[in-house]
């Protein structure tokens, strides 16, 4: 396919790789930029860069990618809770300043060949182009205008951050939690200069509004910086900072906008980066995302003989990736909101369930890259020396360990299919449990968010049968995996907020989902279901 004019609106680092790849891939073509704002305006601060996106970078357009590396700052990771740390090496994940990425793309767009407009503002209806590439972010203005036709919708989540920087390079990424007289504050820092730092910040809406900063924001102007917000959480991270102060640009609190398009094409028009999607920036993913939009979108208009197929070929083939990535991050996201829950855990076994808290990483995967790390976090939750701890097979150490709950003991933490009927029933007219053993709740779970309100009514309703006499609790419900992590994450709860036992059960294949769930202090024991029992199991419920 011939493509003679090509224009993209928004100079972020979606437009502006789109644009060179394009230009590369059609030598003859005019490729415009369009970006309403100048370099000079650009905020903002660190952007990490992860090791698979950077592989991807460097298949697609090894110049660019060589410049990104040689402009970032590799570094680990440390979790630390109070006096405790656990750390993680990272690999190639590096951190590169937001000025600096823009800049090197948009010195290897120019040298490709495309045409940038700053200070430039163009609506789809004022483009004369075979294509129309839209990256003009978050905020797009021209999904905004066009809704209806791209589906749009922005779901707006509970908790709030805040984007701040500070003037020295941290010696790794930190996690850290802080608690002040209003409650918990978390940051997610790491470098990306030699004297710079990014240094996030989030918690919860009641910390937030009991720390004056639902005032403090109302009465900052959108171009300026919250700086009462700005001087407390400089006191806060004091010893995190290390005498150094929190810089702002454009620093407010903020919600997450998770975005969802159910079409990214409208014509000739294609939606791009977190125009089209956003994930949440626990998993690193808006510059990720927005990148490998463009080699995607390159590679299908590459393969296809026409636009039209150019255009549903992208979004066919991209959209299963970008769904995944979207539903790790929301996973992501609810971890990080409920956060401070967990900071009772040991750092070490705190890191594995940070490590395995979407399903992403298991337990062998993870001890592969830091085997200390989980050898540190297993001994801590089974109460035994690391030395015990096996170098290989730690999904069988785990499920193989014993535990006593109320006086009642198992040799493992594996229940059969059979012992289903036999420890648990739904409950009945009576909230009294049956008699004898049969004393666990059986619960068909069927909530997406287990922190949400109905969660709440649901994990009270639980609370109390288990003061009305029973146990606790079998989890049970479908057999994909999805819900299986859900069931996880509800039980988690379970077991922080009331004293029953919790049983999960799922699917045989996702063993490493179970025992991530054990060893990360989500549920007590788990029963795995073979294929015919998945096929009947929820009948049974």
């Amino acid at each position: 396919m011939r493509l003679e004019h090509i224009a993209v609106l928004g100079g972020g680092p979606a437009g502006l790789y789109a644009a060179r790849l394009l230009k590369l891939a059609h030598p003859d073509a005019t490729v415009q930029i369009f970006e309403q704002s100048t370099p000079e305006k650009t905020f903002g601060f660190g952007v990490a860069v992860a090791g698979r996106t950077q592989r991807n970078l460097e298949e697609a357009d090894p110049a660019t990618q060589a410049d990104i590396v040689a402009a970032g700052r590799p570094h680990d990771m440390r979790m630390i809770v109070g006096e405790q740390v656990a750390r993680v090496h990272n690999g190639p994940l590096i951190g590169i300043a937001r000025t600096e990425l823009l800049a090197v793309l948009d010195r290897h767009a120019r040298d490709a060949g495309v045409e940038l407009h700053y200070g430039k503002r163009r609506r789809l209806e004022e483009i004369d182009a075979q294509l129309i590439v839209v990256a003009d972010g978050v905020s797009s203005q021209t999904r905004t205008e066009h809704a209806r036709d791209f589906g749009a919708e922005v779901e707006v989540s509970g908790g709030l951050y805040l984007w701040a920087g500070t003037d020295f390079a941290l010696e790794s990424a930190i996690f850290a939690p802080v608690t002040t007289a209003h409650g918990t504050f978390v940051t997610h820092a790491y470098p990306y200069a030699p004297d710079r730092s990014t240094f996030l910040i989030e918690t919860d809406e009641a910390t937030w509004r009991g720390a004056g900063f639902d005032v403090t924001g109302e009465a900052t102007e959108p171009d300026e910086s919250d700086t009462t917000a700005l001087a407390y959480l400089q006191d806060a991270f004091a010893e995190h900072l290390d005498g150094h102060h929190l810089i702002g640009n454009r620093t407010r609190w903020s919600r997450f906008r998770t975005v969802h398009c159910r079409r990214w094409t409208r014509g000739n028009a294609v939606l791009l980066g977190d125009a089209a999607h956003t994930a949440h920036y626990s998993v690193g993913s808006g510059t990720k995302l927005a990148m490998e939009d463009a080699i995607a979108l390159r590679d299908a208009i590459g393969k296809s003989e026409d636009l039209a197929t150019a255009l549903a070929t992208y979004e066919r083939e991209r959209r299963p990736q970008v769904a995944r990535l979207q539903e790790l991050a929301r996973r992501s996201r609810l971890w990080w909101d409920s956060f401070p829950r967990r900071t009772n855990l040991p750092v070490d076994q705190l890191m594995v369930s940070y490590m395995t808290r979407t399903g992403n990483v298991g337990l062998e995967r993870f001890a592969g890259t830091n085997p200390d790390v989980v050898r540190n976090g297993l001994a801590e939750f089974a109460g035994v020396d690391t030395s015990l701890i096996p170098d290989e097979g730690m999904v069988d150490w785990v499920l193989n360990q014993p535990l006593v709950h109320r006086g009642r003991g198992w040799n493992t933490r594996l229940l059969s299919p059979a012992d289903r009927d036999r420890l648990s029933a739904p409950v009945s007219d009576s909230s009294r449990p049956p008699s004898g053993e049969c004393d666990l709740v059986r619960v068909t779970v069927e909530l997406d968010d287990p922190w949400s309100s109905e969660a709440d009514v649901l994990v009270k309703a639980l609370n109390d049968l288990v003061l009305a006499g029973w146990r606790g609790f079998w989890l049970t419900g479908p057999a994909d995996r999805g819900t299986l992590l859900t069931r996880l994450d509800l039980a988690e709860r379970l077991r922080a907020e009331t004293t029953g036992l919790v049983v999960v059960d799922g699917a045989a294949e996702n063993l490493d989902d179970l025992a991530a769930g054990i060893a990360a202090a989500r549920t007590d024991l788990v029963c795995p279901l073979s294929s015919l029992t998945k096929e009947t199991h929820d009948d049974a419920a």
